[in-house]
């Protein structure tokens, strides 16, 4: 593997803002309050990944709370921010890429370039193994950003394509021994509690659509 791609990796450079982008690749929500503040949650799967990621958020500066949603599940939420208004200018009023019929109201920016660290947040809200490769999970309110995720890997080494129409939760597929060297070098390793879910552990069962619901 090449090894130049570690300049890309989570490792390499301070955690920032801007990394929170990745959970607004899957299911991710930021939602704005006039053009003052913004707020940003996300609904897991399990309590690890809720746990994890709001120490994700503080080591940002950004407090974060876990509480439950109201599909049941765990559920990570700022308060509304000044300093995360930028975020959702970008992803809700700018370069909007996606059709503006998605229901999430989110749009990946025309100058949209993923870094390991927004991958590394991807793959701690709704990353898991699969049976042939890794999954990196998408919105499902978005369709129009699917394709635009796709190609935001590409530049990064890591090669994916979208699953079929017919699965029953979208996802970015990862497969082969050197792009998924490539995602973990990207990703970097996983924090304690997350080894299940990271790439080159055994595949778990997908979780039913209704399980993992987008709320702000």
């Amino acid at each position: 593997m090449d090894r130049t791609i570690s300049l890309f990796s989570a490792e390499a450079s301070g955690p920032g803002l801007g990394d929170l982008a990745g959970l607004l690749c899957c299911h991710g929500q930021i939602t704005g309050f006039g053009r003052t503040a913004a707020r940003l949650s996300v609904v897991v799967e399990e309590p690890w990944r809720a746990h994890i990621l709001a120490r994700e958020f503080r080591c940002r500066g950004a407090d974060a709370q876990v509480s439950k949603a109201d599909c049941g599940n765990p559920q990570v939420r700022t308060s509304f921010r000044v300093d995360l208004l930028p975020l959702a200018l970008r992803w809700l009023r700018e370069g909007r890429a996606g059709p503006v019929e998605d229901d999430s109201g989110k749009a990946v920016p025309d100058d949209f370039r993923l870094s390991g660290a927004m991958l590394r947040m991807w793959a701690l809200a709704g990353g898991r193994p699969g049976t042939q490769g890794y999954l990196l999970g998408v919105d499902p309110l978005a369709p129009g950003m699917h394709e635009r995720l796709v190609e935001a890997l590409t530049p990064l080494g890591v090669a994916a394509k979208l699953t079929g129409p017919k699965v029953e939760v979208p996802a970015v597929k990862v497969t082969g021994k050197r792009r998924l060297e490539a995602l973990l070098e990207l990703i970097g390793e996983p924090p304690p509690g997350a080894e299940a879910a990271w790439p080159g552990a055994a595949p778990r069962p997908v979780p039913h659509p209704e399980a993992v619901t987008s709320t702000a």
